[in-house]
């Protein structure tokens, strides 16, 4: 994509902005930035430096300034007045936010180095993290997935300050269905599109969706924009290349020329009724006139099966009390749900009395592809479940890991070394073992025995086991893992590709001691070892592992029958 095509009026309340600077401008800024100090942007932050560059973030400039920043959490809206529910921020380490200050330049990267733009820091400030998941999310809960990310993952800085743009980040796949706000609404011109309903979603289409699509269409007499959710999305959800090829495959179930498709690189934060009116937002700045809201829109319960942390019909109130100030409509919509005996799809509060009903969710869907069994008929589209089939094929045919979690001397290494031997036995796939030692040696020897660099051993250990997982072969990995935060983001990251079982040693710490041929819990209880987990640093107890096995009476046979039968269980073996 070249600059003049983003060289257009960027729209939102009146308010034009545009971040890509001229070729002059910008051969000067490629001048002076090798003199300026860089910072390089994560995935998600490359997603709203994206939003920001093609304008669907308008009026913003560039990341918030600490005024914007606490008038949008406070009160909703920008400095000026202007509606604004999310904050735009750019965190930072205390490290890189050491030497900046306000007044000067920074080079903006991307994590290959790439240069992207230039900008004038504003501000620099360290936020009240609490105080922004209170008002943002509605909640410090780190069961939510948007806190957790903002408490763990952020830096403890954020610097705000206007953008001058050189470059967009770049992108390899998809590229004729990766249009900027401008470029989608001079295709409207093109088709005479005047109504558009805009169509936000990170799950795969399924047949209540589509059918909730039309019913929008119909209600809003408009057309219909598909804004799928490429960018960083929520835990769970099927990986992007396989959602688009899915997306594909139901746009042509659309009646012709009535429906487009552009997708989008956004870091879905799962705020609830702030996220929904956000991409109201975004939508309004796409061309949308209208924008559907549905059952449990942007709220993490929709995303990892857990229950909602938000209410569908305060959501829809909130987001709809502020669309006219926006200036878009919210299409509302219920649940939907399958009548058998009608063949068709009725919002669930509008289900008579003693009618059957069925609810597949995407999530139900999803969980029953990986899972290997049956997708009714009436639930999706068959070329959906042949994309999604090829991407997650049944259980006997996908990878796995088994993780191993517990106290040194627990018999994690032991039980493993068994599983170990037995998967090479049955001999259907590719088989790895990831034990803690073996990891060190070859993949961790420059680390410390520190508590930063034991669960940096560990996520390397993760990641190695999720590639294994992602080509279907099997990780069997057997390290102490003690913290709770580390092992669910492994687990996130494995479940994205394969399976993942969780296998709790559960040995008590007194065996685990008597165990301790190196004497070093001895060690650690006389002071001569610091941070050892169980002594002075703790161990944080698996709530719901797959499996949990204590070894005191157990042969390390008898507890590799215990996995193997689970994972026959499973349809694994």
């Amino acid at each position: 994509m070249t600059h003049a095509d983003l060289r257009g009026e960027n729209y939102h309340g009146g308010n034009y902005v545009n971040l890509l600077v001229d070729p002059e401008r910008s051969a000067l800024l490629k001048k002076i930035s090798t003199d300026l100090i860089s910072i390089t942007l994560d995935d998600g932050q490359l997603c709203d430096f994206e939003l920001l560059t093609t304008g669907a973030f308008s009026p913003l400039t560039g990341f918030m300034n600490r005024s914007n920043y606490e008038s949008v959490l406070d009160r909703t809206k920008l400095q000026d007045g202007t509606i604004w529910p999310v904050p735009i921020c750019l965190d930072i380490s205390e490290t890189v936010a050491r030497p900046l200050e306000a007044g000067q330049s920074i080079v903006i990267r991307d994590p290959e180095g790439f240069l992207l733009a230039i900008m004038h820091v504003e501000d620099i400030w360290k936020p009240d993290k609490e105080k922004e998941a209170k008002l943002l999310y509605g909640t410090t809960n780190r069961a939510h997935p948007g806190v957790a990310h903002l408490l763990r993952n952020t830096g403890e800085f954020y610097v705000g300050g206007a953008l001058e743009v050189l470059n967009l980040p770049l992108h390899f796949d998809f590229k004729q269905l990766r249009m900027t706000p401008p470029e989608v609404r001079s295709l409207y011109k093109k088709l005479g599109w005047n109504r558009i309903v805009g169509f936000h979603t990170t799950n795969t289409i399924h047949r209540p969706e589509f059918e909730m699509a039309i019913r929008a269409m119909q209600k809003s007499r408009a057309n219909l924009l598909l804004l799928p959710g490429v960018g960083m999305s929520g835990p769970g959800d099927f990986d992007y290349y396989t959602r688009v090829r899915c997306y594909r495959h139901a746009v042509g179930y659309f009646p012709p020329e009535s429906a487009i498709m552009s997708l989008l690189p956004i870091f879905t934060r799962l705020a609830g009724p702030r996220d929904a009116l956000l991409q109201c937002i975004v939508g309004k700045n796409y061309g949308c006139t209208h924008f559907i809201i549905g059952h449990q829109h942007a709220d993490p319960g929709g995303q990892n099966g857990a229950g909602p942390f938000y209410d569908s019909d305060e959501t829809q109130s909130f987001v709809k009390n502020l669309a006219e100030s926006v200036g878009i409509r919210v299409v509302p919509f219920n649940e939907l749900v399958y009548l058998p005996f009608e063949d068709e799809f009725s919002p669930k509060d509008e289900v008579t009395e003693g009618a059957e009903s069925i609810s597949l969710s995407s999530l139900d869907i999803r969980d029953r592809i990986r899972s290997g069994r049956k997708i009714p008929r009436w639930a999706t589209f068959p070329e959906v479940v042949g994309e999604l089939k090829k991407a997650y094929p049944p259980p006997a045919k996908q990878g796995f890991a088994v993780f191993f979690t517990g106290l040194s001397g627990a018999g994690k290494s032991t039980i493993a070394r068994v599983l170990y031997a037995k998967m090479l036995e049955i001999g259907k796939r590719p088989v790895t073992l990831l034990d803690g030692d073996i990891v060190r040696q070859n993949l961790s020897n420059e680390l410390s025995f520190s508590k930063e660099h034991r669960d940096i051993n560990v996520r390397r250990i993760g990641f190695v086991a999720s590639e294994i997982t992602k080509n279907r072969g099997v990780a069997i990995c057997a390290p102490i893992a003690p913290y709770a935060a580390t092992r669910a983001e492994i687990r996130a990251s494995i479940e994205a590709v394969g399976g993942f079982i969780e296998v709790h040693v559960a040995t008590p710490l007194d065996v685990c001691e008597k165990r301790d041929r190196k004497g070093m819990y001895a060690k650690a209880r006389a002071g001569l070892i610091k941070g050892y987990t169980g002594i002075d640093d703790p161990y944080e107890i698996p709530e719901s592992p797959e499996v949990r096995i204590d070894t005191s009476g157990k042969s390390p046979d008898e507890a590799a029958q215990e996995i193997l039968i689970y994972l026959g269980q499973r349809r694994f073996i």
